[in-house]
Formats: C-alpha cells, sequence, structure tokens
C-alpha cells in the first residue's frame, strides 16, 4: 500500500489521500503517477480524470455520485462539485461464491459463556429492569438508586469513589487531616471486588419514553425490541415495571417473549403499579424482586462454548474517509471468519446501504431472502421522502467534513463490514436473528438506534467502528470500539479498543487486523477482558419508533 494514496477498486475514477496532498505534488500507486492540483486533505477523494457536470463518479466499484461542474485530473471532490448518485436495483441472480478466509487459527477454540436454556451462549450474565412505559422511569430510577451503588454495580469514572470508606472513617473517629489523606480512588479490581453477586456482571435499567402516547404499532415493537432483551443470551432474567393502562401491555410483551423463546424459563417478575397499595410499596416490590432474581443469577457459572455461538453486530458511527478502508473491511474479515466457523454477524443501518443494494441482494442465498431485503430498503426510502428527506441527506457534519461526502461514497465504505459471505438472513426491526451467518437487519442509521436493535436481534458482542470517535455502548452486549485511525485511537484511548490505522499505515493487512480483533472478542466474551465502553458504563439504549431516522 502506498503512504500517500490508494485506488480501492480497478474501476474507480477517484483516488483517496492517505496523508495531506499537496498542490503540484506528484504521487504514486502502482504503476500510475498522479499530479494533484490542489490542497486535497487526509481522507479526501481527487478526480483521476477529468469530468465533465453530469460524468459518474466511480468508488469500491461503484456509482457514488455525479459531478455537478467541471472537475480537473487532479482535483479535489467535494460537496460544491459532487452530488449524491446510486445505481438502481432490482432482483437478479444468486452470486455466492465468495473468497473463504483461513480459520485454522481458530479451529477448535473456545470461549467461556453462559449457557441458555434455549442453546444460546451469553458473554456476560446480566439482569434488567424494564419499564413498559415511560411513566415508570422515575420508579426504575429508584430501584437503581436502591441497588447499583450498594451490591457494587457502580460504573463509569463518577463512581471510582469510594464515599462509604469515608464514611467510616469518619464515624471510626478520624480527624480532619486523616479524612483529607484518605486513598479513596477505586480500581476496577477493587470495584468488583464489592460485588455481592460475582457471577452477575449487572444490573441493567432499560429506560425509554414509549410505551404510550404513539401508535399501537409503536408500542407493539417496543415489546418486541424489550422481549429481544429479556430473552437476550446474554440476560439471565428480569424484573418488568408496568402502569397497567398503557398500550404496550403485559400480555403484548409475553406473546412477544414467546414468540422469541417458546420454551421461556428465565425467572421473570412482572408487577403492576396500579394493582398495588402505594408507589413507595410498589418500589420496595421491585427492589425485592430483583434481589431474589439476582440470587438466582448468580447460580450461573461460565463455560466453555464453540465460537459458532458467537453473534456479533456490525456498526460504524462517526465514520471518516478512512473507514471503508481500514476498521470497516477489518471487522468485515471478522464476519467472514465467523461464517466460516458457524457463528453468525448482522449487518445493519439500512440507509447507509444505499447504492450497494445490488450486490447485498445478489448475495442473499433465496430470491425470498432478497425480496424481503429490497422490500424493506424500497419502503424504508419512500417513507423517507415522504417525510421530505431521502438517503441523500444522512452524512452528518462530520462524516462530511472528513471525506464522505455522499450518502453513497458512505454506504459503499459501511458495507464493508459486512464482508463478503453469502447472506442467510434478512431481519426487519425488531425480530431475532435465527440463522447463522451474515443476517442484515433493518435499522436506521443512528448509532444508538441501531446498537440497540442489534442487541435485541440477539448479538452477544458488537463491534463498533468509529473515525471520529464517538462514546457509545449497549446494556447487555458489551460493544468493542475500533478506530479507523492511529491518531484517534491515541486521542481517544479511554474509549477506543483496537487501533485499525495500522491498516492505513501498512503495519497491519485487514486479516491480521480482523484476526486480532477475533483474539480481543474471545477475551471479552470470556470475561478475562473488559470492554472500554462497559467500563466506562456506557450503557445508552434508544427504542426506534418506526418513522424516518436516517
Amino acid at each position: 500500500m502506498s503512504t500517500k494514496v490508494l485506488k480501492i477498486h480497478p474501476a474507480d475514477n477517484v483516488v483517496v489521500a492517505l496523508a495531506d496532498l499537496r498542490p503540484g505534488e506528484q504521487v504514486r500507486y502502482a504503476d500510475q503517477t498522479y499530479q494533484v492540483r490542489e490542497l486535497i486533505p487526509a481522507k479526501h477523494k481527487f478526480a483521476i480524470e477529468a469530468f465533465a457536470p453530469g460524468d459518474a463518479v466511480t468508488m469500491y466499484g461503484v456509482l457514488v455520485g455525479r459531478a455537478t461542474q467541471p472537475i480537473a485530473e487532479g482535483g479535489l471532490i467535494s460537496t460544491q462539485n459532487l452530488k449524491h448518485a446510486a445505481q438502481p436495483y432490482q432482483l437478479g441472480a444468486r452470486h455466492l461464491a465468495w473468497p473463504q478466509p483461513e480459520v485454522s487459527r481458530f479451529a477448535g477454540r473456545t470461549f467461556l459463556g453462559y449457557h441458555r436454556a434455549d442453546g444460546r451462549v451469553g458473554t456476560a450474565n446480566h439482569w434488567l429492569v424494564v419499564p413498559l412505559v415511560f411513566c415508570e422511569n422515575r420508579n426504575l430510577n429508584a430501584v437503581k438508586e436502591a441497588l447499583v451503588k450498594e451490591l457494587g454495580y457502580a460504573t463509569g469514572q463518577n463512581y471510582a469513589l469510594d464515599v462509604r470508606g469515608l464514611v467510616q472513617q469518619y464515624q471510626a473517629g478520624a480527624n480532619l487531616d486523616q479524612l483529607l489523606a484518605a486513598d479513596i480512588l477505586l480500581d476496577q479490581q477493587q470495584r468488583q471486588a464489592q460485588r455481592l453477586f460475582p457471577n452477575v456482571d449487572g444490573i441493567k435499567f432499560l429506560n425509554h419514553e414509549g410505551g404510550c402516547g404513539g401508535t399501537r404499532q409503536d408500542s407493539d415493537a417496543l415489546c418486541g425490541l424489550l422481549a429481544g432483551y429479556i430473552t437476550h443470551p446474554n440476560v439471565a432474567g428480569a424484573t418488568v415495571l408496568s402502569l397497567g393502562c398503557q398500550h404496550a401491555q403485559v400480555g403484548i410483551l409475553m406473546d412477544e417473549i414467546k414468540k422469541r423463546d417458546p420454551q421461556f424459563n428465565k425467572p421473570l417478575y412482572v408487577l403492576g403499579q396500579q394493582e398495588s397499595k402505594s408507589e413507595p410499596d410498589f418500589v420496595a416490590e421491585a427492589v425485592k424482586k430483583t434481589f431474589a432474581g439476582l440470587v438466582q443469577a448468580n447460580q450461573n457459572v461460565r463455560r466453555p462454548a464453540p465460537l459458532s455461538k458467537l453473534c456479533v453486530g456490525l456498526e460504524c458511527g462517526g465514520s471518516d474517509g478512512f473507514s471503508g478502508i481500514s476498521a470497516n473491511p477489518a471487522i468485515g474479515h471478522v464476519a467472514d471468519m465467523l461464517a466460516v466457523l458457524g457463528g453468525t454477524a448482522i449487518l445493519s443501518e439500512f440507509p447507509e446501504l444505499c447504492g450497494v443494494e445490488q450486490e447485498l441482494s445478489d448475495r442473499c442465498v433465496s430470491e425470498a431472502v432478497a425480496n424481503k431485503f429490497i422490500g424493506l430498503m424500497r419502503a424504508y426510502e419512500a417513507r423517507a421522502f415522504e417525510a421530505g428527506s431521502g438517503f441523500d441527506m444522512n452524512p452528518s457534519p462530520g462524516n462530511i467534513k472528513d471525506g464522505l461526502i455522499t450518502d453513497a461514497i458512505k454506504s459503499a465504505g459501511a458495507a464493508k463490514k459486512g464482508g463478503t459471505s453469502p447472506i442467510t438472513q434478512v431481519l426487519d426491526y425488531p425480530e431475532r436473528s435465527t440463522e447463522p451467518g451474515l443476517n442484515l437487519l433493518c435499522t436506521p442509521g443512528n448509532d444508538v438506534e441501531s446498537t440497540t436493535a442489534l442487541a435485541a436481534a440477539g448479538c452477544n458482542l458488537i463491534l463498533f467502528t468509529t473515525g471520529l470517535g464517538t462514546p457509545t455502548g449497549n446494556p447487555v452486549a458489551p460493544t468493542l470500539k475500533i478506530a479507523t485511525n492511529s491518531t484517534l485511537a491515541r486521542r481517544m484511548a479511554d474509549i477506543i479498543d483496537v487501533d485499525a490505522g495500522t491498516i492505513i499505515t501498512g503495519q497491519d493487512s485487514i486479516a491480521s487486523k480482523g484476526e486480532e480483533i477475533l483474539e480481543l472478542m474471545i477475551k471479552v466474551a470470556s470475561g478475562e477482558v473488559v470492554a472500554k465502553a462497559v467500563a466506562l458504563g456506557q450503557d445508552d439504549f434508544i427504542p426506534w419508533k418506526r418513522g424516518v431516522s436516517l
């Protein structure tokens, strides 16, 4: 790989700058030499042929835009001279042959996970407290305040202080100087040691603003999403708080649970506030039931499981011009390795698959699967147009500033997260994955709405690539952050787990970085390494109201 530029696909007529390029500078890639006409910032693209207005611009081998004004050879591609354009698509032939990666290094490997009655295996062991309606958030917070610190589950920098130790020293008669000299900063190991239930990784509280006041479809989808979390392999059981009169009824939730796990047998406590004596009594009952659930959850222990039991979500956020050539293809290699090993990978964010629909639909294992994907894509785009928007409005200001100037450019790079294997299942929100291999899940491009849905679909780990730095995580699925560039990895080391910028500098190949990521996944899945987002208590949870969210 050149240290200066990269031509991603032989059919491309633009080249990516891997470093800032000066006007007049000559750069060479393979057997071609290009002369730069103007400043090309790193991550941006320049033309390798002259464009007239209306000419097609190709990147990753697909149409990503059309010129709106003349662009000289060696000129910068920008929002001033390029507009979004994408290739039309339709049901085509099946193209299921693919270059399977070498996985002998991982053959027979296992991770230590929590085995569930439905055959799935968790990479963590959580208890959930779930409100069926936003009216219960206050009571949910009261349960949280009562239990989290007391049982040793406080995480994040705000909770790394041993205030109880200070209180005990004061009560024992310590003077002011002794109190000021006390060391109350706790490291992660010390906080872990304080847990009453060592086999329970956390109590997770799924605050949300839904359950009533919207459409019945909204509340049904919410119940399906919550059922996905309650039946999740990383979840031991749940306490459900219901007001009683909301659209999201307990009966709907139970139907959705049975749909996902017909033999559901996890401990589940459902409390109705309108049936209780008083709010304090209701909260006290919720605390007691949750404590009882934790006693039961603590009986679970980690046991060896094959890598085929891994189900990984593939997500990107705060993407930049390096995403599609470093971190995204690296986790795409992970997805391909899992497909060979019998595991599952789920690619989401349908607005960020715009322009690569034909390739993805052709990779679907059957016409029925392909038609479901095409139908969901077209319906989603139609709703966006009805709202006066469109997929072309997906890139954020940060994306554009760092080189992703059209949705098609962003999508072509985002799709690299899915690797090259056949697509075995297409899921509508909030369906659960049931087929190993690569799945597609209909979600928005919004990071947290998408990761929230990935966990509900059954992902017991999430790989999250970022070029700008996105501090997000998930309540139940450990989320590993992969930086697209080394500058970000150094600057935001507190949130980044893997530096894929070494692919840009030539220190690593896509394959070697993918293998590094899978090795880390095995350690995280076994509880040997804590993901940065988990250590920081980054439990982001936003249900998608089925409208236009790009």
